[in-house]
């Protein structure tokens, strides 16, 4: 078996930071889980943390981008194949139904969010993030109007945002109560879409 290079080693480490960072803040959360304890879980020392990452918000905004990424693929994964207006809503609530209230994203989501409060950096990224994600929704939202001839009822990037608050809002409660029903989330986009 050839050795890794210094980059390709360098990246495996980084990799299984970031991953074992994901399992111990979904699973304990942020606030307790220290950088000693990511490096130990993963099997490094504190120094190869920080040569990866500059200070634990922004370990915690990497993983934060890779669970994102996995919800967007997915939806993605879940939207393929579906068809009309119709189709797309009950795949988006199949999704929904799995993902929307999950309790440890959700809490790892609302304290980090609240932590972030106090350091204008950590704000500021977390607000570029949640724009990319406005901006995403805003742009679906444009195509699939175009594509089945619907008229929105306000702006793309006002539906979003609306849309986006929504599926927070829900997702919450329903990390607090999950017998809390996911439909109404497409319900209003069918309002939004004007088919009832």
């Amino acid at each position: 078996m050839a050795r890794l290079t210094r980059a390709e080693s360098q990246a495996r480490t980084r990799e299984q930071l970031i991953e074992t960072a994901k399992q111990l803040f979904l699973r304990d959360g942020y606030s307790v889980t220290s950088l000693e304890k990511v490096a130990d879980e993963a099997g490094y020392s504190k120094g190869a943390v920080y040569s990866n990452f500059r200070s634990k918000d922004e370990l915690c905004l990497t993983v934060l981008d890779r669970i994102h990424d996995e919800q967007v693929a997915l939806i993605a994964e879940a939207l393929v194949g579906a068809d009309g207006v119709e189709g797309l809503l009950a795949a988006f609530q199949t999704w929904a139904e799995r993902s929307i209230g999950d309790e440890a994203w959700t809490s790892l989501e609302v304290e980090f969010a609240t932590n972030a409060r106090r350091d204008p950096h950590v704000r500021a990224e977390l607000a570029a993030r949640d724009k990319a994600i406005r901006d995403t929704i805003a742009g679906l939202l444009t195509g699939y109007a175009e594509r089945f001839g619907i008229t929105l009822p306000m702006s793309a990037d006002d539906a979003a945002t609306a849309l986006l608050s929504l599926g927070i809002g829900l997702g919450v409660q329903r990390a607090i109560d999950p017998t809390i029903p996911v439909n109404v989330l497409p319900d209003v986009i069918r309002i939004f879409a004007g088919v009832h």
